[in-house]
C-alpha cells in the first residue's frame, strides 16, 4: 500500500502542484468525512437527552449508561480493526463500516424502547470504531512521523466538524422533527460518503506477510504496542483525554446548561458551538506547531492541564461553587460557561499529537496496530469514565461531574508527565 501511494503521490507531483494535492490529500479527506459523521452521532444524544429519554422511558443517569454502550463497543472493535486495516487495506475496512453504520442509524431511528436504543448505540459502535483510525492508517503508511503530526490535527478538525453539526443544526432538527431524525440523516450520510470512499480511496492489495500471521498473534501485538514503555505516557492520558471531551461535548455539556443555566434547547445548542469550533479548528492548529516548534509533550502536557483546570471552573461557578460563593451569586451567568468551555475546547483539541507520539514509537508496517492502540485507550477511557459520571451524577449533581472529569485530566496529565520525561 506505501508503495502505491508513494508512487501516486510522485506521478501527481510530476503533473503538478494540484493533481499532487488531489491525489494525495481527497481519500485523506473523504475517510476524515466518516469520523465526521462519527462525532455527529456520538454527541447527538446532548442535545436531546431530555426528548430520548422521555421517548424510551428512562432518566438521564440511565440514558447515560445506554449511550456508554457505544463507547464500549467502540473500544472493543479497536483491536480486530487495527488488525483487520494492516490486513486487508484502508478502502475495504472503511466501506465495510459505513455499512455496519447505516444499519445502526436506521435502527436508532426505528426502536421504540430502552432496549432497542441500546442495541442501536452498540451496533453504531461496532461502526464507527474504525472512522478515524481509517484515515489516520493510511496517513501513518504514506507519511513520515513529522509530517503526521500535522495531518492528524488536519483530520482530527475535520472530523470535529461532526459536533458542529449536532449543535445548533441538531437542536433545530430535533425542535422541528424530532430526535429520530438526526439519526435518519445520518443514515443518508452514511450512504452517501461510502460512495465518495468508493470512487476516492485505492483500493489496496491484501497484505500476504500480515495473512501468514494468525489474528490471535496480531491482536497480541495490539495489546503488547499499547503496554510498551514508550506508549504507556500516551495510554494513560488517552485513557482521560477523549473521555472527558465527550463527556461534555456529547452528554453532560447540554444538561448542564439547559438545567443549571435554565437555557432552553437551541440556546444551548447555541452556547455549545464556540467550545466545537474550538474542537475543530484547534487539533489543525496544534498540528501546526507541532511541525514547527517541536515541542509535541509540552504541548500535550500545557493543553491538558489547561483543559481539567477549565472544567474546575465550570463546577466553580455552578451551584455553592467557589466562584458563584465569591460573587455572592447562585451560579455565574451562562456566558462564563460558553467562555470556560471554549477555553477547555481549545486546550484539549491537542489530543490528536497523542496519536501522533504512537505513530512516531513504530515502524510504519505496525502504524495500524499502534493506533488502534491508542484509540483504544482514547474510547476505552470514554467508556468507562461515561459510566462512572452516572453515579457522580445522581449523587452529587453535575457540578460533581465537572470536577470529577477535570480532576481525572489533570491526574492522567501528571502519569504522563513523568512516564514520557525520559523518552
Amino acid at each position: 500500500m506505501a508503495e502505491r501511494g508513494s508512487a501516486a503521490i510522485q506521478a501527481g507531483r510530476q503533473a503538478g502542484p494540484l493533481r499532487d494535492a488531489l491525489l494525495f490529500g481527497a481519500p485523506l479527506l473523504v475517510l476524515a468525512l466518516g469520523h465526521m459523521l462519527s462525532n455527529m452521532l456520538r454527541t447527538l444524544p446532548a442535545i436531546a437527552a431530555d426528548v430520548i429519554s422521555s421517548d424510551i422511558a428512562v432518566s438521564s443517569e440511565s440514558l447515560a449508561s445506554i449511550t456508554g454502550a457505544y463507547h464500549f463497543a467502540f473500544a472493543a472493535g479497536q483491536i480486530p480493526v487495527g488488525v483487520a486495516l494492516d490486513r486487508y487495506g484502508v478502502r475495504t475496512v472503511s466501506l465495510t463500516l459505513f455499512a455496519i453504520v447505516t444499519a445502526g442509524a436506521v435502527l436508532a431511528a426505528s426502536v421504540g424502547g430502552a432496549v432497542g436504543f441500546l442495541i442501536a448505540q452498540i451496533v453504531l459502535g461496532i461502526g464507527c470504531c474504525g472512522m478515524l483510525l481509517c484515515p489516520m492508517t493510511l496517513a501513518a503508511k504514506l507519511l513520515t512521523p513529522k509530517q503526521f503530526g500535522l495531518w492528524s490535527g488536519l483530520i482530527q478538525g475535520v472530523g470535529n466538524a461532526g459536533m458542529l453539526l449536532s449543535a445548533s443544526p441538531m437542536a433545530w432538527l430535533v425542535e422541528q422533527y424530532g430526535w429520530r431524525a438526526g439519526f435518519w440523516v445520518s443514515a443518508i450520510l452514511a450512504v452517501l460518503i461510502a460512495a465518495l470512499v468508493s470512487n476516492f480511496v485505492p483500493n489496496a492489495a491484501p497484505d500476504r506477510m500480515a495473512a501468514r500471521t494468525t489474528l490471535k498473534a496480531e491482536a497480541r501485538e495490539v495489546v503488547q504496542i499499547g503496554l510498551s514503555r514508550r506508549l504507556r505516557g500516551v495510554i494513560i492520558l488517552a485513557f482521560s483525554s477523549f473521555a472527558a471531551a465527550i463527556a461534555v461535548r456529547g452528554l453532560w455539556g447540554g444538561p448542564w446548561l439547559m438545567e443549571i443555566k435554565q437555557l432552553g434547547r437551541v440556546d444551548a445548542g447555541n452556547a455549545l458551538l464556540p467550545l466545537t469550533l474550538a474542537l475543530v479548528v484547534g487539533p489543525m492548529i496544534y498540528g501546526i506547531l507541532d511541525r514547527r516548534l517541536g515541542q509535541r509533550r509540552g504541548l500535550l502536557i500545557y493543553g491538558h492541564v489547561v483543559a481539567g483546570g477549565a472544567l474546575l471552573a465550570v463546577s466553580a461557578g455552578g451551584p455553592a461553587g467557589i466562584l458563584s460563593h465569591t460573587v455572592g451569586a447562585t451560579v455565574l451567568q451562562a456566558g462564563f460557561d460558553v467562555w470556560a468551555f471554549f477555553v477547555f475546547g481549545a486546550a484539549i483539541a491537542v489530543q490528536p499529537l497523542l496519536f501522533a507520539m504512537g505513530r512516531a514509537a513504530v515502524s510504519p508496517d505496525r502504524a495500524g496496530k499502534a493506533l488502534a492502540a491508542v484509540n483504544l485507550s482514547f474510547f476505552g477511557g470514554a467508556a468507562v469514565l461515561q459510566a462512572l459520571t452516572t453515579p457522580v451524577a445522581a449523587t452529587w449533581g453535575l457540578s460533581a461531574v465537572m470536577s470529577f472529569l477535570g480532576l481525572v485530566v489533570l491526574a492522567a496529565t501528571a502519569a504522563f508527565t513523568v512516564l514520557t520525561k525520559r523518552i
